[in-house]
């Protein structure tokens, strides 16, 4: 993979805004969960990212790489959902590891009367570091394994 090539690049673009809709998912549901729901946050972040995945499969087949749609759907989403797996095993470390540290932060830095909880903010910081870090890993992982008859 190239991004010399002008094809390349509006995949990366197009991965790129399926990721952004991803995330949109991903907040609002976790959020809704926390917040509303009042969910365990390392559970709603589970959910929450599994209906980001979901969300970014369709559109990543659909759209990003129109060509693999004469690729097996359930070998695509097999392996779509395995690289999702990893990703999520590593985004939940991640959670696990910062998530105290970051609402401590919160806690010190943000007044407790800010339109926001310090603690909502803490668990957000959290979950934009995971989510960053687990882009990547879906990036590459898929574009060299799910998507790799796509040229």
């Amino acid at each position: 993979m190239t991004f010399k090539s002008t094809k390349e690049r509006k995949r990366f673009f197009r991965f790129a805004v399926v990721g952004i809709s991803g995330t949109i998912v991903d907040f609002s549901v976790y959020n809704l969960l926390i917040i509303h729901l009042l969910f365990n946050p390392t559970l709603a972040s589970v959910l929450s990212f599994s209906l980001a995945v979901f969300n970014n499969f369709i559109w990543n087949r659909l759209w990003t790489y129109p060509e693999s749609k004469e690729s097996s759907f359930l070998k695509q989403i097999i392996q779509f959902s395995l690289v999702s797996l990893i990703g999520l095993s590593i985004r939940i470390l991640l959670f696990f590891l910062i998530e105290k540290p970051f609402t401590s932060l919160a806690r010190l830095l943000i007044p407790d009367k800010f339109i926001l909880h310090p603690e909502i903010i803490g668990y957000n910081l959290t979950l934009a570091s995971a989510i960053i870090v687990v882009l990547f890993w879906n990036f590459f992982a898929n574009r060299f394994w799910t998507y790799n008859e796509v040229h």
